[in-house]
């Protein structure tokens, strides 16, 4: 059966459509935080639909949510209606955001928030001119890939906007990388400065920014970094974006948005993944100087819709009623330091924060990133019942990202799975 699939989805679908795994699965039915192929094997979900099964599967508060609205019989109306799940919603994300005049806006989409968030602060701005980190990812759109600084996922050079991009994202290859945590920031604010006094005409539209890169590998920087930049951002009257994308909604455990480990209030904030657990939803919480400054009209057909806007109340309700944040920070500590304590050449670095966690594989010895062993250590773990993730620049990131709901004792099912599977491709290699 997953041959005859494998062959259906290559005919009709684009080669661009990457797929995982030599022999690629179906996931057909789901439970907590495990999942079960059409073949039957059931797996350790350490990657959650790339972050965005945030709560697990089958749980009954979301459901239930949904089946509400279906049985209304309206699946949808559109933002030219009055959508009381929307606007609930909003009022929740606008309490939890910490920025003075808060308003929201659904897309569909991290890709489609970002999007927006670009076309809100060059409007702003009246320039067409934005900074970017080196080894971002923003998305697959045309603005979104213009300020995607990771060469693997830019898939052309034409962009709407006019991007110059600075160091500070990814530290273990920056030429700062043995910087203490002051130096590397002072030294990064630095390029930002000379970045915006030699590449741009001044009068730059926004900074965007991830708190951490995550289709970059979970490159972390030291906090701090971004409201150093956002000092120099001030002097400039330039806007920060905070995309949040993957880092929001507690994952990072320390904090409910990752840009607060770096002191700083951004002007606007990016969201999707995690908020549905699944559902189709992404949007922006940003200051009302800002969202409300468009001279032309706009909706969105499907952005804010009531099945998921009051499905992901319910999620974010649970996430928090569970104390999901906290629950990230303990069992992020336990699997960081088990991970950074087992011994391998592979292993060059183990970053992140909570359960966002990235295992960069290098060649011992040295740091030229293997992403062979990578994508071995995947199969291996896969074949022991273990679903990773992968990313980075070179694809020799492993990234961990389980449901936040995760228990010990799954964490610790996996931590020795990884560990046996990192050992085992050390050996092969």
């Amino acid at each position: 059966m997953s041959d005859s699939l494998l062959a259906r989805h290559k005919a009709v679908l684009p080669d661009w459509l990457s797929l995982y795994y030599q022999e690629p699965i179906e996931i057909v039915s789901g439970s907590g935080r495990h999942v079960t192929d059409a073949d039957g094997n059931t797996y350790l979900d350490f990657f959650a639909g790339i972050l965005t099964n945030a709560i697990g599967y089958d749980i009954d508060e979301i459901s239930d949510a949904i089946r509400r609205q279906v049985d209304t019989g309206v699946l949808h109306t559109s933002t030219l209606y009055l959508i009381r799940q929307q606007v609930e919603l909003a009022e929740r994300i606008a309490e939890l955001s910490g920025l003075r005049e808060p308003k929201v806006f659904f897309t569909n989409s991290g890709t489609e928030a970002n999007e927006t968030a670009l076309m809100l602060a060059t409007q702003k701005r009246r320039s067409n001119q934005v900074l970017a980190l080196r080894n971002s990812y923003h998305g697959r759109a045309f603005a979104t890939l213009a300020v995607t600084g990771n060469r693997g996922w830019s898939a052309t050079s034409l962009s709407p906007v006019k991007v110059s991009y600075v160091h500070g994202g990814y530290r273990y290859r920056s030429p700062f990388s043995e910087f203490s945590d002051a130096d590397y920031i002072a030294a990064c604010v630095d390029d930002l400065r000379e970045v915006i006094e030699t590449t741009t005409a001044g009068d730059v539209a926004c900074m965007i920014a991830e708190p951490i890169q995550g289709v970059g590998g979970f490159a972390t920087p030291p906090d701090g970094l971004l409201g150093a930049f956002a000092e120099v951002l001030d002097e400039y009257g330039i806007l920060l974006i905070s995309d949040e994308v993957q880092t929001g909604w507690g994952r990072t455990g320390e904090h409910f948005w990752g840009i607060q480990a770096h002191g700083v209030t951004p002007d606007a904030m990016t969201f999707a993944k995690g908020l549905g657990n699944g559902l189709a939803i992404g949007g922006l919480v940003a200051e009302a100087s800002l969202m409300d400054d468009i001279g032309a009209n706009s909706i969105s057909t499907f952005g804010g819709n009531p099945i998921s806007t009051g499905g992901a109340h319910a999620a974010l309700e649970y996430l928090l009623a569970h104390d999901l944040q906290g629950n990230a920070a303990k069992l992020g500590s336990q699997l960081l330091q088990g991970l950074r304590s087992h011994d391998s050449a592979l292993i060059g670095d183990v970053r992140g924060k909570g359960l966002m966690i990235g295992v960069e594989l290098v060649a011992p010895g040295g740091k030229n990133p293997v992403p062979e062993a990578a994508a071995r250590v995947m199969e291996l773990a896969k074949q022991r019942g273990l679903l990773i993730g992968k990313g980075g620049l070179h694809g020799n990131v492993l990234r961990l990202a389980p449901p936040m709901t995760l228990t010990e004792s799954e964490a610790t099912d996996a931590l020795r799975i990884l560990t046996d599977s990192i050992s085992q491709a050390e050996r092969e290699l």
